[in-house]
């Protein structure tokens, strides 16, 4: 069986960095200047949902810097185990 390379890809960001040199502006004050809930902040900072192209530019906007300031797209390859490997230790 041949080998499988599996990509990960991932939205990293700034945010909580730029959020305390901000006058430690809290994740509610940021969800109210851009209109989402504090729970969506919550969310992307923690890297677990990746804005909308405007919403990130809205973030980027609150703290008046660029998107490139405040978002990266990260790709990295994270495993290169054959099929018989994985199947070997119930992995598809």
């Amino acid at each position: 069986m041949g080998k499988i390379t599996l990509i990960k890809r991932q939205v990293k960001n700034n945010i909580r960095r730029l959020r305390f040199e901000h006058d430690e502006m809290t994740q509610k004050k940021l969800a109210e200047l851009v209109g989402v809930t504090r729970q969506t902040i919550v969310a992307i900072e923690n890297a677990k949902y990746a804005p909308s192209l405007e919403l990130a530019f809205l973030i980027a906007l609150a703290f008046n810097k660029s998107i490139e300031e405040v978002f990266s797209y990260e790709i990295s390859k994270t495993s290169d185990r054959t099929a018989k490997e994985r199947d070997y230790h119930g992995q598809t």
